[in-house]
């Protein structure tokens, strides 16, 4: 176990009122343009709607996380063909410019938009707002064993390495950056990173 790198608020039934407080706002709020977005997709593309995966969270648990679906029908089984073009380090895998994108997937997933179902995992108790970002089973089996802290905590949609410009730069920064989120936790810092995600999505939106 690695405890003594994660801050005691991880653990904290203040953190998790938050994500609950939070999320069910966040649902509220959305549930109009969800809505909406799920007529236009079935509309255009036909289901499904989400997209469903499993990856492996606190205590190495796994659980099925949801997105909306950002890719064509079948596009998993050409994952291994495109291994080669993908910008993350080994053996993790983005391709940023991904042929298998459909109609709507890379404006969604540019702008984060993909990531709001997980709303969802937050209610069930199977993520936070905030903390290391969960990854698919067979990536995570790849890691060796210093990669084990991510699994302390519930992982987030958001964290210092998710937002980093530099985020794919190494395996080394990745670790760097998902440490430091787990150490500097607050309910402050929950606070900066949500409104850092929005910021970053508005001056998307701007350009």
């Amino acid at each position: 176990m690695s405890q003594y790198l994660v801050h005691p608020y991880y653990f904290s039934i203040q953190k998790r009122i938050f994500d609950i407080i939070f999320s069910i706002l966040g649902l509220v709020i959305l549930l109009p343009f969800f809505l909406l977005a799920y007529l236009l997709f079935i509309f255009f593309l036909g289901k499904p709607f989400l997209y469903k995966q499993i990856r492996m969270g606190n205590d190495k648990k796994h659980f099925i996380i949801y997105k909306v679906r950002t890719m064509k029908l079948g596009s998993s089984d050409h994952q291994e063909e495109l291994q080669k073009y993908s910008s993350a380090p080994y053996p993790m895998f983005k391709v940023e410019n991904d042929p298998r994108f459909n109609t709507f997937g890379k404006l969604l997933s540019n702008f984060g938009l993909d990531e709001l179902p997980q709303i969802i995992n937050i209610l069930k108790g199977d993520m936070s707002f905030i903390g290391p970002r969960p990854l698919p089973v067979q990536e995570a089996n790849k890691l060796p064993s210093s990669w084990n802290f991510r699994y302390d905590v519930r992982p987030g949609i958001l964290s210092e390495w998710a937002l980093s410009p530099n985020r794919y730069e190494s395996l080394a920064t990745w670790k760097k950056l998902e440490k430091q989120t787990l150490r500097s936790g607050s309910l402050i810092n929950d606070v900066k990173l949500i409104f850092k995600a929005m910021l970053q999505i508005f001056l998307k939106i701007s350009l």
